[in-house]
């Protein structure tokens, strides 16, 4: 028996691949339940029997659209892009999860950690210049990273710089007891992390309460000498703020890695910003063959009433 899988992406490049791959995955698969999972995009004459649905920001009326729907499967870690509707509708949400894509976000930040420690920041500034500078090396240990979002992702790479030698601290919603990193909770702890922190490392997930969290205010509590990397959502940072922090250098610098639109509109003013490095949503992810793997294998699951792995609601 077919089971489908509805595809629904912003992401043309994306949806091309994992069709492409699914159907080589299919044609490899050697479940001993001998079914057949098929991934289709919502054009496809089949897409209205999908009890699937493989979601990369999607409309929000997909349930209404194809109502044979059981279950929402995140293509990321996250499943903030679902948006309220869908994550409070009555249906199991599931998320990827992918060592590899830790590995991946720790590596992205490592070096985003450097490129302010050593001073990177300044050299390339330097070489546009024509201006030599050399910058005293900088200890590990002095170095002060607040990591604020605590999940599996947060807690691998607040982990990662701990064994670098950093000195690390953590702040999420709840409490944490991380060996070696020094946790904060909640919005009463928020002022004690970020007066100490030298290099700010988000990864939060995006909601009500850390939609534009780093506005005007969140940033004045940070030293003038504290500089700003966002692997999370671009919905958490106020980006007028960031601008007038950067170019008033109440804020040494910022690394962006995510925006609220992307790819980021040629014309935005972003670009232009002294001290602030732009990357193109590229710190993690994980490869196709594993969204296909997992989203396929809990197709099955659902299918046959099994538990679902990695369900989040």
């Amino acid at each position: 028996m077919t089971h489908y899988v509805l595809l629904v992406s912003s992401d043309s490049e994306l949806n091309d691949e994992l069709l492409s791959l699914s159907t080589t995955h299919a044609n490899k698969s050697t479940s001993m339940l001998n079914d057949d999972v098929q991934w289709v995009l919502p054009n496809d004459p089949n897409a209205h029997k999908a009890i699937m649905a493989a979601c990369w920001y999607p409309d929000s009326t997909i349930l209404s659209e194809f109502p044979a729907l059981e279950c929402l499967h995140s293509l990321a870690a996250g499943a903030d892009h679902l948006g309220d509707a869908l994550l409070n509708a009555a249906l199991p949400v599931c998320r990827i999860v992918d060592n590899e894509q830790k590995k991946g976000m720790l590596e992205y930040v490592l070096w985003a950690v450097l490129y302010f420690q050593r001073d990177f920041d300044r050299a390339i500034q330097g070489q546009t210049q024509r201006h030599w500078q050399r910058y005293p090396q900088q200890k590990a240990q002095d170095i002060q990273i607040g990591v604020m979002g605590l999940g599996e992702i947060g807690l691998y790479v607040a982990q990662g710089l701990e064994k670098q030698g950093y000195t690390v601290a953590g702040w999420s919603n709840s409490k944490k007891d991380i060996p070696n990193v020094q946790c904060f909770a909640g919005k009463d702890e928020l002022h004690s992390f970020l007066k100490n922190t030298d290099i700010l490392v988000n990864l939060l997930p995006l909601n009500h309460a850390t939609n534009r969290i780093i506005d005007s205010n969140f940033i004045k509590q940070l030293k003038s000498s504290a500089s700003l990397i966002n692997c999370g959502r671009g919905g958490h940072v106020d980006y007028n703020a960031l601008q007038t922090a950067l170019e008033s250098e109440t804020l040494r610098g910022a690394i962006l890695d995510v925006f609220d639109e992307e790819p980021l509109a040629q014309d935005s003013p972003l670009w232009e910003v002294q001290n602030l490095l732009i990357t193109p949503h590229m710190a993690s992810a994980s490869s196709s063959e594993v969204l296909i793997e997992q989203v396929s294998e809990n197709t099955r699951r659902l299918a046959t009433g099994s538990p679902l792995n990695n369900r989040i609601n």
